[in-house]
């Protein structure tokens, strides 16, 4: 199975990238966040409107490398999709490398492929929000999802 994977180069720290992940996600992803992401054993959901959202557990966090979410419950409820569930279950793998003056950030979700439904709109929802995930630790301001 082709996983969906991404890996982004910022200018950045090691330690920045990994509190992005696990103590500002409201920043870059979305506003609409409730939970805690930070440590092995959390829980936290983000919304993107009504109709949208995912809950996800912490699996692992290893400080400034490492940081896995598992998608515990989740509903896209977009009407041209017929399975609105397919993230539960599914992982979130996010790796965190050096490379020289920059970082590599590398986000595999794994149980997202090419041969589910919601593959194009969820993989181009990930470009956009590594993009704000990028602006946010260059710039100090992402572009998240915004309540209306």
């Amino acid at each position: 199975m082709n996983n969906y994977t991404n890996t982004i180069e910022v200018k950045t720290t090691v330690n920045k990238a990994y509190q992005s992940l696990t103590h500002q996600i409201p920043f870059w992803w979305t506003d609409m966040f409730e939970g805690a992401s930070a440590q092995i054993g959390d829980v936290f959901t983000i919304r993107f409107g009504a109709d949208i959202y995912k809950t996800m557990k912490v699996k692992e966090a290893i400080p400034d490398t490492k940081v896995i979410w598992y998608v515990e419950d989740s509903l896209i409820a977009l009407p041209e999709l017929k399975n609105q569930t397919e993230w539960i279950g599914t992982t979130i793998v996010w790796e965190i490398e050096p490379d020289g003056e920059n970082i590599q950030i590398k986000v595999t979700h794994l149980g997202l492929s090419p041969n589910i439904e919601c593959y194009d709109i969820c993989s181009n929802g990930w470009v956009q929000f590594l993009g704000s995930l990028k602006l946010f630790l260059e710039t100090g301001t992402g572009t998240p999802y915004k309540a209306k």
